[in-house]
């Protein structure tokens, strides 16, 4: 079972800047694996933030395009969420979400509290 932990969040300024990390083990390798962040506010769904696929292709979503930047390293195992500009819509839990061979595997989350 592959197990994902994510780190980096806490409390920053409005105009401040993140960086989340999520390490996966339990895996030999994340290179061949889909990896995305989502993120999911008080009261609201989940939605997707970033994904990195394997190629890799970068997809973003529209409210976060030209400020986050994901990134991952497949010698490390770990996957990035550079995130700058921050406001206080960017408060949320973020997670680290992989895909591999037709199965989905998620992070317990890390809290992103932007406030002045």
């Amino acid at each position: 079972q592959v197990q994902l932990v994510e780190s980096g969040g806490g409390l920053v300024r409005p105009a401040g800047s993140l960086r989340l990390s999520c390490v996966a083990s339990r895996i030999d390798t994340i290179t061949s694996a889909d990896v995305a962040w989502y993120r999911q506010a008080p009261g609201k769904q989940r939605e997707l933030v970033a994904r990195i696929t394997s190629d890799p292709s970068t997809t973003y979503a529209d409210f976060v395009k030209g400020r986050f930047t994901i990134s991952r390293d497949n010698v490390k195992n770990t996957i990035y969420l550079h995130m700058n500009s921050l406001n206080a819509e960017d408060t949320a839990v973020y997670y680290c979400n992989l895909g591999l061979s037709y199965r989905s595997y998620w992070g317990q989350g890390t809290q992103v509290t932007v406030s002045s």
